[in-house]
């Protein structure tokens, strides 16, 4: 939970609504009436520096059936192939992670394929309050299903934190279905000011979770930046005219997909005159060409471009 490009280390908010990253690779959903905060935080267990951490800061006391909050990774499908999902000789995995909270009890969360129409639910305990402990679920290969091992999604890993009962099955097998957790799971969602942390997590092929696998901060960043880039001042050069579409930026790593960019994310600086309006007029995986939509820079100012590009699964 090092790696945290989008909002390095703010708070943001996670409501009804799709995908907000509180850190890289991982993400916050909820769909009902309750809310909660997520950042990259400094509290951890010994041996590492950061964690993820979700806050309620509006409580949803009674989940209605269809409605749920959960933290996701979605796992690209050429990372996990070698897993042989769908197969008979599918591999037996093993999540293992770092987890605190103030609220104590029964947590569950699922592994599920892309189409989300092939789940493992399954169910671990938060036995003291504050504290952090360590938990390790092994699963059994799914022999049954679509799962993708090209640039798409290769599992969905979710963890609930107060699901209705659409999203509800058995712990401990395979089910036809779109399940991520148990019935009777704390309702974390439920009281304002519950927190949640999460680290540490390492998913790996056999029966035995093995010590976590420590990475250089140059090798997580990369990893991340295969699925989000943000450029922070980077140099574009210096402008022909008010009006020349111009910029190219060469992305340090190659992206999974044509990266896409929100107008919102991005800025220009110039030395002189006027900035300009960002716009994207064209990307791959390795490259973002951009231009000042407002046609209003100051011809020969040099031109600076700050953005986030993003090719999240």
């Amino acid at each position: 939970m090092v790696i945290d490009q989008r909002n390095a280390g703010a708070s943001v908010s996670i409501s009804g609504g799709g995908q907000v990253f509180g850190v890289d690779r991982w993400a916050g959903y909820a769909s009902g009436g309750g809310v909660f905060s997520a950042q990259q935080s400094t509290t951890a267990p010994a041996g590492f520096k950061n964690s993820w951490l979700a806050t309620v800061t509006t409580a949803d006391a009674s989940v209605a059936a269809a409605d749920y909050y959960m933290l996701e990774q979605n796992i690209e499908g050429l990372t996990v192939s070698d897993l042989d999902f769908g197969l008979s000789s599918a591999s037996t995995v093993t999540l293992s992670f770092w987890v605190r909270s103030s609220l104590t009890g029964t947590y569950s969360g699922g592994l599920l394929n892309s189409a989300a129409n092939r789940a493992y639910p399954f169910t671990y305990s938060i036995s003291s309050a504050n504290t952090w402990e360590q938990k390790s679920v092994t699963i059994t290969g799914d022999t049954s299903g679509t799962w993708l091992t090209t640039n798409g999604i290769g599992l969905r890993l979710r963890l609930s934190l107060g699901s209705g009962s659409t999203w509800q099955a058995a712990a401990g097998s395979w089910a036809a279905g779109n399940y991520f957790a148990v019935s009777g799971s704390a309702n974390w969602i439920g009281t304002i000011s519950n927190n949640f942390y999460i680290t540490g997590v390492q998913l790996e092929a056999g029966s035995t979770a093995s010590p976590f696998e420590y990475r250089s901060y140059g090798t997580e960043l990369a990893l991340c930046q295969r699925y989000c880039f943000r450029a922070t001042s980077y140099d574009l050069g210096r402008a022909q005219d008010s009006t020349y579409p111009f910029g190219t930026l060469r992305l340090p790593v190659t992206m999974r997909a044509s990266a896409s960019y929100t107008a919102s994310s991005g800025t220009f600086t110039v030395n002189t005159g006027n900035a300009g309006v960002v716009a994207l007029v064209f990307s791959s995986v390795d490259t973002a060409f951009f231009y000042n939509s407002s046609s209003n820079w100051t011809a020969t100012a040099f031109v600076q471009v700050s953005a986030t590009l993003t090719a999240e699964l």
